[in-house]
């Protein structure tokens, strides 16, 4: 089990989902993103000097660019406990993210420090709504706030109101202080269930509204059951409530419109990962696996380039 399970889901669903981190910054930045911006990932490791010389590597939970009329850098953290350190690391990374990308011209450096927010998945009254970083200068004091996003103060109709399902498989955090509860009452239980009921009962809608496609409710699905697995690992009947809802739904759907879907998917990213994998097309492999159900080969070959490039070779695609 990884040591940051919460930070993992968070860097899955960007890349894999990741036109709905648009909706996000809608609503902490104020942008007006349509969703058919292009949103470009920035390596996520850093290396920063430390005062003895040594370079110490940093990884972010995710900095991206989204092109519109414009390109917009941002970069987001994800903080399941609360600690205030979070301001130093942000500015480190902000910092590097900064040089990485800035130019000199002439005499002077140009450097531009991206949008930077947190979600906080445990914060409560007390978790501010803004922090601040305030640099002091020769040239005079500049700060830029840093925007804070509470998971428990969205309700599950808020969710999709607003649009924000990715925020789906962190909900199980606003019931996480009644845990105890839901493992003594059944009852209270029940309804817990029901809720999860209902939030795929309205993922099944959205997919049928054209909305997102069943690759995006696929991993919703997936991530909110990894979630859960996680921070109820201590309530037996919590954990295996919530996945007896989540869990298996993958292999529910109509078999066409998932092998569509996926060889859709396939052909974009195989135009774009196809010089790299050397492979024949990523597209192919997606509708092989898909085809034979190996829905956990394909998860784990969209992420693991090696992987992808063993399973090439075991089902001889992109042989002459």
């Amino acid at each position: 089990m990884s040591n940051t399970p919460y930070d993992d889901v968070f860097r899955t669903l960007l890349n894999d989902c990741s036109s709905l981190a648009l909706p996000l910054l809608n609503e902490v930045f104020g942008e007006h993103y349509t969703g058919k911006e292009k949103i470009v990932f920035s390596p996520n490791e850093h290396f920063i000097n430390q005062q003895d010389g040594e370079e110490d590597k940093r990884i972010t939970d995710t900095c991206f660019v989204v092109v519109d009329e414009k390109k917009k850098r941002y970069h987001w953290e994800c903080q399941s406990t609360e600690d205030k350190r979070i301001l130093v690391r942000i500015f480190e990374y902000d910092a590097q993210i900064a040089l990485d990308e800035g130019e000199i011209t002439g005499e002077v450096l140009e450097v531009e420090f991206p949008n930077s927010a947190v979600l906080s998945l445990r914060g409560g009254g007390s978790t501010p709504e803004n922090m601040k970083i305030r640099i002091k200068t020769p040239g005079g004091t500049i700060e830029y706030p840093i925007p804070v996003m509470k998971m428990r103060k969205y309700t599950l109709d808020e969710i999709f109101e607003k649009e924000l399902l990715f925020l789906l498989p962190f909900y199980i955090f606003t019931h996480e202080s009644r845990f105890s509860e839901y493992e003594r009452d059944e009852e209270k239980l029940e309804l817990l269930k029901e809720e999860y009921i209902s939030m795929v009962e309205r993922l099944d809608k959205l997919c049928l509204e054209g909305k997102f496609g069943e690759y995006e409710k696929c991993a919703i699905i997936d991530m909110s059951k990894k979630v859960a697995e996680n921070i109820a690992s201590g309530y037996e009947r919590v954990r295996k409530g919530v996945k007896e809802i989540m869990g298996g739904q993958i292999l529910d759907y109509e078999a066409k419109t998932i092998l569509k879907q996926g060889i859709e998917k396939g052909r974009e990213e195989g135009i774009e990962r196809g010089i790299e994998q050397g492979q024949k097309t990523f597209a192919d492999l997606t509708a092989i696996l898909l085809e034979e159900n190996r829905l956990e080969d394909l998860k784990r070959a969209t992420q693991d380039a090696a992987y992808r490039k063993q399973l090439c070779r075991e089902l001889h695609i992109g042989e002459d």
